[in-house]
């Protein structure tokens, strides 16, 4: 079985509103759901979602500036009575479902929190001491995702100790990507991922980078 890890950038992909949703993101969930993968997922993540899910997907913002265009354009003649209220409607509903869907984000968090595919794991002694070592290292990181990263590296080693040898990463943040813009290891934080045999992609759809063959030990 091929061990998945994710944070907050998988958590909000996941629980955004329908339309936003990104669907490699809900393909992972469903392959643990099937048992064909386990997702790994540090505690802490799920409190650092909730806020970019509460502020980026708020629908007012969009839907006002739409309505304020729409009222300026109906006064110029650009668009006629009927037609402004049929999109009068659907701003309308645009904003009464994500409305309804943030509402819900609690929920969908606990929702994640239950799953049995989905082992979310608080922060032990030996990933806090991890991150203390870490702290010594130049990798030029926040504290939160200096926890997060000795988090995963810690209960990869911990995997691949009981045997698993397909353990991966799916990380969109630039910052715990293993390599800079340019397509360029990223010295010492590559070390640190292929000391824990540990594969980063950079999609939740696991295609890239191509992950290299594991070598016989």
């Amino acid at each position: 079985m091929r061990h998945v890890f994710v944070e907050t950038n998988w958590v909000v992909a996941y629980s955004a509103p329908a339309h936003q949703q990104v669907p490699a993101a809900a393909k992972l969930i469903a392959d643990a759901t099937d048992g064909q993968l386990k997702l790994y997922l540090p505690a802490p993540c799920l409190t650092e979602a909730r806020h970019p899910l509460r502020t980026k997907y708020q629908p007012r913002t969009t839907a006002d500036s739409l309505r304020r265009y729409l009222g300026w354009a109906t006064r110029e003649g650009r668009v006629n009575d009927d037609s402004a209220g049929i999109v009068r409607a659907v701003l309308d509903q645009y904003e009464a479902s994500v409305s309804a869907e943030l509402d819900e984000v609690d929920e969908r968090l606990a929702t994640i929190a239950r799953h049995s595919g989905i082992e979310v794991f608080a922060l032990s002694e030996a990933m806090l001491a991890r991150a203390v070592e870490l702290s010594t290292i130049n990798l030029d990181l926040k504290p939160f995702d200096q926890a997060i990263l000795a988090a995963v590296l810690v209960r990869a080693e911990q995997l691949r100790d009981l045997g698993a040898d397909d353990v991966v990463f799916c990380e969109l943040d630039g910052d715990l990507q293993p390599w800079d813009k340019n397509g360029r290891a990223k010295h010492p934080l590559t070390g640190l991922y292929d000391s824990a045999h540990l594969w980063v992609y950079g999609d939740f759809a696991m295609q890239s980078p191509v992950k290299r063959p594991t070598s016989p030990e």
